[in-house]
């Protein structure tokens, strides 16, 4: 079964707590929490005490996808703050295999993101050591971006290996992702839709959102 996670990073952030909570309530699977520090990626959001916020208004899982350099430095705050997975950038961890360890060792999932320019062999090595990978199908650093189309091959190639090693890794993406590029990711073997301005907008109820997501993604 296809799962949604409600990136927060689009909705008001007047009221978080709220918005969160209609995403639970609309059958989201997990809140997507997107913390940047300005130097990975030039924007900057949230840190753990808005997890934490989160954490207290919703029951399903917060994953906190950590944008920003040295992550290893802020894996217990996190953790501590109510994260159920963090997800480090393989581009921002030198001793990639190392972060992923110590956030094993806080008794949590550990994910890992790569950026459109990365390609998938680069986590080879990392594998038995993840619970979860993220395909960043945009640019990361802000929302709204348009799909990049070119990764759907590196979502195949990654769905490829994984089943070659008969590894059972959830494959997410994050950027772009709507009523119209969801069938395309799930086509290819994505299984974890990561949607942040397709849930939060003017257009329709967060509920009818993801309502019209998730019905484009099992036709």
């Amino acid at each position: 079964m296809i799962q949604i996670e409600a990136s927060i990073l689009s909705a008001d952030f007047g009221r978080l707590g709220e918005q969160a909570r209609q995403a639970e309530a609309a059958g989201a699977d997990a809140i997507q929490i997107d913390v940047m520090d300005g130097r990975f990626v030039p924007n900057i959001t949230f840190g753990a005490g808005v997890v934490r916020a989160v954490r207290s208004n919703v029951e399903i899982p917060l994953d906190v996808h950590l944008m920003i350099v040295e992550p290893e430095r802020h894996v217990s705050a996190f953790v501590d703050a109510g994260a159920g997975r963090l997800i480090v950038h393989q581009e921002a961890c030198p001793h990639l295999h190392r972060v992923l360890q110590s956030i094993r060792e806080h008794n949590i999932e550990a994910g890992v993101s790569i950026n459109p320019g990365t390609p998938v062999e680069v986590l080879e090595e990392v594998l038995a050591m993840t619970d979860f990978i993220q395909i960043m199908t945009v640019n990361p650093g802000w929302g709204g971006q348009k799909f990049l189309e070119s990764q759907l091959g590196k979502i195949r190639q990654l769905h490829d290996q994984l089943k070659k090693r008969k590894l059972n890794i959830p494959i997410a993406v994050d950027g772009g992702i709507g009523v119209t590029t969801a069938p395309q990711v799930v086509e290819v073997g994505a299984t974890v839709l990561v949607a942040g301005s397709s849930i939060y907008n003017e257009e329709a109820s967060v509920a009818d959102n993801i309502a019209a997501l998730r019905n484009s993604a099992e036709q």
